[in-house]
């Protein structure tokens, strides 16, 4: 019975010789409960805004927030290039008021899943963002001194937990008066520290993928050990071997 069970849980993974090489969310990632964002079940979110890491990652979506203010143009591009869903920032410092709302508007009609607040923004700039829009409002946390209360009664529909290696000691004193709501929350660094989050309460775990330039650094360093020769090169047609190539199609 217990074989049986156990041969139930097998999960299939299917991939392609040239789709080997992706960025993979830690395993650990995938203990979180998640949550259901317009009906699609999100247990992790990749904090980046590069495009060709998001269409070369296992992520169950996006959380495309970055150090600007934030403009329809690269919303637009993350939103059409990505095959997840995607959490856009829309402001919180620096970018706030009519034209974070706007901003706003413009995200949901691209397609976002969600807009992202970042902390400093007002409770009366999310009640105006949530009279524009319908899609959830994801509202940043950074210490224990946010009155959550007065954010989810503005209308903020979803925490972000982001408080460095206090992550977790700040979701469990968030659960302890608020036990329903849904957070996303850093993971840390390390498998323990995103375990711990996940203990916390953590919901969706965010996670801070390496660069392409960290990527290509990792991988050229591997191509200049390997002299074997790709089989997938084109081969020289002077040497004659052009032909042979063809009939590979």
């Amino acid at each position: 019975m217990a074989e049986e069970t156990k041969e139930k849980k097998k999960i299939p993974n299917i991939s392609a010789s040239l789709r080997t090489h992706t960025v993979q969310i830690p395993e650990v990632v995938w203990k979180a409960r998640g949550m259901v964002v317009l009906g699609r079940r999100i247990k992790s979110v990749i904090f980046t805004t590069d495009i060709a890491i998001i269409r070369n990652c296992n992520a169950d979506a996006v959380l495309a927030v970055y150090p600007f203010t934030p403009q329809q143009v690269i919303s637009k591009a993350v939103i059409d290039a990505s095959a997840i869903p995607v959490f856009v920032g829309v402001g919180g410092g620096t970018t706030k008021g009519v034209r974070s709302a706007l901003i706003a508007r413009d995200a949901e009609a691209q397609g976002a899943f969600g807009v992202v607040v970042n902390s400093p923004m007002s409770n009366e700039n999310i009640r105006l963002i949530r009279q524009i829009i319908d899609i959830p409002i994801v509202a940043t946390v950074v210490s224990e001194d946010e009155d959550i209360n007065a954010r989810l009664n503005a209308g903020a529909t979803i925490l972000n937990v982001s408080a460095a290696s206090k992550t977790p000691d700040l979701v469990r004193h968030i659960r302890k008066d608020f036990p329903d709501v849904p957070i996303i929350a850093t993971g840390g660094p390390t498998e323990a520290s995103i375990l711990e989050t996940i203990e916390a309460g953590a919901n969706t775990i965010s996670y801070t993928p390496p660069t392409c330039g960290e990527i290509f650094s990792v991988m050229m360093d591997q191509y200049r050990k390997d002299n074997t020769k790709n089989p997938f090169d084109v081969p020289d047609p002077k040497a004659g071997g052009i032909t042979d190539f063809l009939k590979m199609f």
